[in-house]
């Protein structure tokens, strides 16, 4: 948020985890000094008619938008031009496949990355102006990644596959590429409605993907960086984000139980590397390329707004669970 970032579309994607985790804040709890700071965030991101103020080139942007959108003290409407300029910026990286590409010069490859940035922001957005084209590619955005990304019969996907020969790129198992398709899934399915006929489709893919990250977790509760090997140090930022993921898919009854003891170890290992002063240690920086990944283990936004969204939706479950009891009484 302070824009330690010199890359504006490295920055995106921090900033909309920041404003995802407090966001999910002001939900359980309104506080004014947070408010004024996002207010005054928005101030520097939007003109007067709600439109950016510098115009985004890549689709990163999606998630910062769809963070936008889930800002409950907020009049969402006031930023309708930005979000119909998202739409658009998403729509004219639409390739040959039908699907979107990470970048206009590399449209062969479909990165893992792109479903946690554009599928949540598709999916709020067509059930919101009622645009089914919208929540139509993010489903095709999905369901072609499971064909295309994934490890043959295993729920593990890829860093990218080529659309050409339909071939997986990088890692398979890249901690926080497991993240994004989390992220992409997890949103996704929360936005639709109970009456969507996607919904059961994307639920069986969420029992499925729940399944295989509760097998590679580590004793200590955490991920790795590469998921798939003992051998890795554990990631902070796949474990908050797959954390999340599996705290949501607590409310299918299937999994219930275990997705609640994966979470709450997920959780004890986040706390055990947070800083006194808050921050939460050990993610892994930026990755350069399909591939080549960083070694770098310190502090990261991504990481601190996904904690954020962690321990408020555990809140949030905690007071839900004393107001049943409080009715029963």
């Amino acid at each position: 948020m302070k824009g330690n970032y010199t890359n504006k579309n490295i920055q995106y994607w921090q900033e909309a985890a920041i404003l995802l985790g407090l966001s999910e804040k002001m939900k359980n709890q309104e506080d004014k000094k947070i408010k004024k700071e996002i207010l005054r965030f928005l101030a520097r991101k939007f003109d007067n008619t709600g439109n950016w103020i510098n115009k985004p080139e890549h689709i990163d942007v999606a998630i910062l938008a769809y963070s936008v959108m889930k800002l409950s003290f907020i009049d969402v409407e006031r930023y309708r031009l930005a979000f119909d300029y998202t739409w658009k910026l998403i729509k004219d990286h639409i390739g040959e496949d039908g699907t979107v590409g990470y970048r206009k010069s590399m449209m062969n490859y479909r990165y893992v990355d792109t479903i946690g940035f554009i599928c949540p922001f598709l999916i709020a957005y067509g059930v919101r102006y009622k645009q089914e084209e919208c929540i139509n590619l993010a489903l095709k955005q999905l369901d072609n990644y499971k064909n295309n990304g994934f490890l043959n019969n295993v729920s593990i996907p890829y860093h990218a596959y080529t659309i050409k020969k339909n071939v997986p790129q990088g890692l398979c198992g890249w901690g926080r590429g497991m993240g994004w398709y989390a992220i992409g899934l997890m949103d996704s399915w929360n936005e639709l409605s109970e009456a969507s006929l996607y919904k059961p489709v994307l639920e069986k893919n969420i029992i499925e993907f729940s399944k295989m990250i509760i097998k590679y977790q580590n004793e200590n509760g955490s991920w790795n960086w590469t998921v798939t090997r003992k051998e890795c140090r554990p990631d902070s930022s796949t474990t908050a984000s797959l954390t999340w993921f599996l705290m949501n898919a607590e409310q299918i009854e299937a999994i219930s139980s275990e997705c609640k003891e994966s979470s709450n170890n997920g959780i004890k290992y986040l706390i055990g590397v947070t800083r006194k002063n808050g921050e939460v240690d050990f993610s892994q920086g930026d990755t350069k390329d399909i591939g080549v990944y960083s070694t770098q283990f310190n502090i990261l936004p991504f990481t601190q707004g996904f904690c954020l969204r962690v321990i408020n939706l555990k809140n949030k479950k905690e007071l839900y669970k004393g107001e049943i009891k409080r009715n029963i009484s």
